[in-house]
């Protein structure tokens, strides 16, 4: 059987609501009413371009930039990591590869790398600025993804931190894929820019 885009989209929008038929009784059905995202911070505008799914999640802190991204980026309870198992699963049906499971890794701010082209856990820091923005970004035969973090000035001690994703499908498997774990998606990146709200801020 020919697979069209239009078979493509009916079952995507299939598995949208199985899903949110399971998660609705659970008090988790306002995941998937998908908001237009808060405005999109101008230093990552360059970065944007093109851009099929622009989410910005805002949050507020005392912690320093590296503070919040050490947190941010160690953030992985045990519910995340069967979501990569599943994730695993998922992404060979389409023909494409995982490299294992993420470990769980305890950062500490020094170890935030903030020079263009360093390594950082499975992405790769684009740009960086001390106490002002980080954006790094992972390449996938099927999609280009990239995650930033913009901090600006807030109320009193406290600094508003915006959390970045923007997606660039690169063919017809990247909408597919990143559909069907969107909802998962917007799970993770809350839950991690929680988590990071909470760090310590400077002694």
């Amino acid at each position: 059987m020919r697979v069209t885009t239009g078979t493509l989209r009916m079952l995507v929008e299939g598995i949208h609501g199985a899903i949110g038929w399971v998660l609705f009784p659970l008090g988790l059905g306002g995941l998937f009413r998908f908001r237009a995202s808060a405005p999109l911070p101008e230093v990552l505008r360059p970065f944007a371009q093109g851009a099929d799914h622009v989410d910005v999640k805002t949050v507020e802190s005392e912690a320093t930039l590296r503070e919040f991204l050490a947190a941010l980026l160690s953030y992985q309870p045990a519910w995340m990591t069967a979501l990569y198992g599943v994730r695993a699963v998922f992404v060979r049906l389409l023909g494409m590869r995982q490299h294992g499971l993420p470990r769980p890794r305890r950062l500490r701010p020094e170890d935030i790398p903030m020079a263009p082209g360093s390594p950082a856990l499975f992405f790769t820091v684009r740009h960086a600025e001390e106490e002002h923005v980080w954006v790094v970004s992972a390449k996938d035969q099927h999609l280009d993804a990239t995650l930033a973090v913009v901090m600006e000035p807030g109320g009193g001690p406290r600094r508003r931190f915006h959390v970045v994703t923007l997606v660039h499908y690169r063919n017809w498997a990247g909408p597919v894929y990143f559909n069907v774990i969107r909802p998962f998606h917007h799970l993770v990146v809350g839950g991690m820019a929680r988590s990071a709200a909470r760090a310590p801020g400077p002694a």
